[in-house]
């Protein structure tokens, strides 16, 4: 059974930030980080029930990139809301709550 993903504004707008530094540090990574963005949230979408890391907020790391998927999901909803894709060379203090 798949989980509905609901990404949060602030979420797509930090997917847009990455993909357009990682497009000029060098030309077509930017759409490999996608690629790799969209493998985990179909994984995601599939089984959400990663370990939670604080309060109700589960965390999935992405492979290759530092960057982690924060998310809850609601259970009775069948949905899984994505609320930040955080930078883990940014300080721990920096992380959504």
């Amino acid at each position: 059974m798949s989980f509905k993903v609901v990404i949060e504004p602030r979420a797509l707008r930090e997917t847009q930030d990455t993909i357009d530094y990682y497009n000029n540090k060098l030309p077509g990574l930017g759409k490999k980080f996608e690629r790799v963005l969209d493998e985990h949230i179909k994984i995601i979408s599939k089984n959400p029930f990663f370990q939670i890391r604080y309060k109700d907020y589960r965390i999935l790391p992405l492979k290759n990139f530092p960057y982690k998927i924060i998310y809850y999901l609601n259970e009775t909803r069948k949905t899984v809301y994505i609320i930040a894709i955080f930078n883990t060379s940014q300080s721990p203090y920096k992380q959504p709550k």
